[in-house]
């Protein structure tokens, strides 16, 4: 066949179809995905303490304080302000180990105030903190375990009401952000705290979860999780230090996949 014939029926084929793996390089290809996989779930799992000492750090909706003591104490944070919407006379009433906390705390000059409300932070009325609160540029503003307490039994009611307790406190706590500084909310996992949606409720204000991990009560050496009742006599059989727990970091930067 002549070469000016080849070249014609060259320009005549189909163009070669895409090389399909065999069996072995299908299987070793799928086995690769999997383990990237694997890889970034265990990443997202791996113990992770977001807070440096020097960090200006801001803790909402405080129980019995085991949390602020336990950032000064055993992760040497020297600049906490650490709040609660309960009285100083009412929180005490709750959880009377939280007064050895404070006294640690106040007696290494970290601030502690009470009635703090999370959806007026900052705002010139008592309970926004004003002055206090608006003061610095905060590089973490942290909510663990918000929760607006037992109002009803009805609960797309009650995960409405958790929704506008968390939207105006991101909204408040994003107007008090330092530059590329976060804000920081732990939830529990599975309902009904999925259905919160706290995603949608970060880009409803214009803020993105820019990563989340597990929060593991563990590394936070003397923590205990305070329920909002107040202590149980004998400890109870409830404990929320043990339970699966989340926190997502919301910012202005680039979105987590």
């Amino acid at each position: 066949m002549g070469k000016a014939k080849k070249m014609r029926l060259r320009k005549h084929q189909s163009p070669p179809y895409r090389k399909r793996l065999k069996p072995a390089q299908a299987l070793t290809s799928k086995k690769t995905a999997e383990k990237i996989a694997t890889n970034r779930l265990q990443a997202s799992q791996k113990p992770t303490i977001p807070f440096c000492p020097n960090d200006r750090i801001l803790l909402i909706g405080e129980g019995d304080f085991s949390f602020a003591h336990s950032l000064h104490l055993h992760h040497a944070c020297t600049a906490l302000t650490a709040t609660t919407l309960e009285t100083r006379t009412n929180l005490l009433a709750k959880y009377p180990q939280a007064a050895a906390h404070i006294r640690t705390l106040e007696l290494a000059a970290q601030k502690v105030l009470f009635s703090i409300d999370a959806t007026k932070l900052g705002l010139p009325i008592p309970n926004g903190g004003g002055p206090a609160i608006r003061k610095a540029p905060w590089d973490r503003i942290v909510f663990n375990f918000p929760h607006v307490g037992g109002l009803t039994k009805d609960v797309n009611r009650q995960v409405r009401a958790n929704q506008e307790l968390l939207v105006k406190f991101l909204e408040r706590a994003k107007a008090l952000l330092a530059l590329e500084a976060t804000v920081m909310v732990t939830v529990f996992e599975g309902e009904p705290y999925s259905l919160w949606n706290l995603r949608d409720l970060g880009r409803h204000v214009g803020l993105r979860v820019e990563k989340s991990f597990k929060f593991d009560a563990g590394l936070y050496e003397g923590y205990n999780h305070a329920r909002t009742l107040g202590n149980i006599e004998g400890g109870g059989g409830w404990k929320g230090e043990v339970r699966d727990a989340r926190t997502y970091v919301f910012g202005m930067g680039t979105e987590e996949i």
